[in-house]
This record gives C-alpha cells, structure tokens and sequence, in this order.
C-alpha cells in the first residue's frame, strides 16, 4: 500500500483568476492506494458524506482511469469539500502521484497536472488546473493554457497565511456562474498590473508585494458577495496587519498573508471575531506556502 498526503490550495489569488495557485501547509488529504481489478473507491473524514465513492463520479476514479490503474482507493479527507481549498483537487493529485508509483507508470509532476486536472471537470465541468497544479508541485504555480494544453511555471515560494473557514459553503459552479464575461479596459489593466506585482512578490518571498498584487476589482467583488461577512472579515485581517485578503478560489475561504509567523494568531483572532459577529461559525489555519504531495510507503 502507499500513502499520499496531498495538500490543500489557495486559487487565484484575487488578480490570477483560473492562472495563479498556491499549495497550503495545512490541511490536507491522505489517500491510500493499492492494487485491485477494479477501482474502489473508501471515503472518510471531514465532509465524507457529500462526497460520492462510485468511481464515475469521483475525481479520483477519473484520475484511475486515466492511468489505467485500478486500486482500491481509500481518502481521508482534511480538506472540507465546497470550502475554496482545493478539496476535490487535492484528492486527485493525491490518486495520481499514488497511482503513478503504483503502477510505474514513469510520469513526471508536471506530467501528472492534466491527468489529476481531468477529475476536476467531475466538479467544475471543465479540467482547470490551478488547483491541481500547487497540489502536486507545491508553491506557487502559474498555469498558462495553450493549444496543446497546459503550461506550468513554478516558484518555490515561503510566505505565512492565515485561511479562515466559515461554516457556509459555496459550490463552484455558483460561483463560476457569477464571473463577469467582460470587463472594463481600465479594470483589467489594473488586474493585470496586480497580477505581475504578486508574482514578483512570489519570486522574492515579499508579503508585502504579494499582499498589494491581490487587488481585483473583476472577479473578487462578485465572488465575495456570496460570502457572508466577507467585508468585514476582509478589514479586519487588514486591521490586525494582514497585507492582503482575498477569497480563497470559488470561497467561501478567506486568504490573508502576513508578514511573519507571529503575527498568524493576532490576524486569526481578527477574522474569526469578524465572522463571529456576523453569526456565523468559522475556523481558521494558521499555516504558510507549503510542499507539493508527499510519497509514503507503509
């Protein structure tokens, strides 16, 4: 049997909509695989019982088709599905780095991003990878589409975080639905601007350029109106000296980086209090940029 444990993602960014990732240091998912006739698929843990097991219909029985690898899969599950981490990407790299030493099927990482991106489309309806991307290459990853698929860059950033959780959800495809099909120039100018400022920002571990790229006045606004208290949670990781906030993916998680490991705990207090007096219920990690998917054997 192996052992996988995948982390949890952070998509977009606010201005890298679908392009810019990040893998979290907590939390995460742990997949088990090992050899069978036919894919099986066991879940358990946060949000198990929204998750389905028929292979058809998980990311992960994608995944094992892709690769032509049956097993029977067990997932425990860390990251809470519909939560803007990352969840159902996280199982699926998780399957396909397992399943790719399982059978030897001699795939590279990057090799692996379009075949865990495919049990996306399970989800989404379409295989992005700005989820799966960080997942299985840790970091901070820029996913570029082309004809012949995807390219991934790559940036072993180190930076703290706080991810605040609220006890709603928001499914993705709601949340897809709601993106504007256009913009104003002026606003994706900006986007842009934001967008290069936080991949410098990335490249040289800067909270502070990082925390200033997160601006967008495209995506953010909509997607931060289906999250309770998003405004208030927002100022007040900001007030407690996060450099930027944004939702996290479709949401409704919140990202806020720091500047230092230290000062984690006083913007977690900030935004779970926020929440807490907007009624409703949330938790929050403490974590930073973490590893891509690690290989265990038992």
């Amino acid at each position: 049997m192996l052992t996988v444990r995948a982390p949890a993602t952070s998509a977009n960014l606010g201005s890298g909509f679908d392009v810019f990732g990040i893998a979290l240091g907590a939390p995460a998912d742990i997949v088990r695989v090992e050899r069978a006739p036919e894919t099986t698929i066991t879940v358990t843990g946060t949000g198990s019982e929204f998750i389905p097991e028929d292979p058809e219909k998980n990311t992960v029985g994608a995944v094992a088709d892709a690769l032509d690898a049956p097993a029977r899969i067990e997932i425990d599950k860390g990251i809470r599905p519909s939560s803007g981490l990352g969840s159902s990407a996280a199982s699926a790299a998780g399957a396909a780095v397992a399943l790719n030493e399982l059978y030897d099927r001699g795939y590279s990482r990057d090799e692996l991003v379009p075949i865990a991106a495919e049990g996306e489309a399970l989800v989404s309806g379409e295989a992005h990878a700005d989820n799966v991307a960080p997942s299985l290459l840790g970091g901070f990853t820029i996913v570029s589409n082309t004809d012949t698929g995807s390219n991934v860059t790559q940036v072993d950033a180190s930076l703290p975080l706080v991810v605040c959780l609220p006890e709603t959800t928001v499914s993705t495809r709601d949340a897809r639905d709601v993106v504007p099909d256009q913009a104003p120039l002026s606003d994706i100018v900006d986007t842009v601007s934001c967008a290069a400022t936080l991949a410098v920002g990335m490249a040289r571990n800067d909270p502070e350029l990082v925390g200033q790229g997160m601006t967008d006045e495209i995506v953010t606004p909509e997607r931060s109106a289906l999250i309770d208290g998003y405004e208030a949670v927002r100022e007040a990781a900001l007030d407690a000296g996060a450099t930027g906030v944004t939702v996290s993916g479709a949401g409704p998680g919140v990202l806020a980086v720091c500047r230092h490991d230290d000062q984690r705990g006083q913007v977690a207090s900030a935004m779970l209090d926020a929440f807490e007096a907007a009624g409703i219920e949330s938790r929050a990690y403490q974590t930073r940029v973490g590893a891509g998917a690690q290989l265990y054997r038992e």
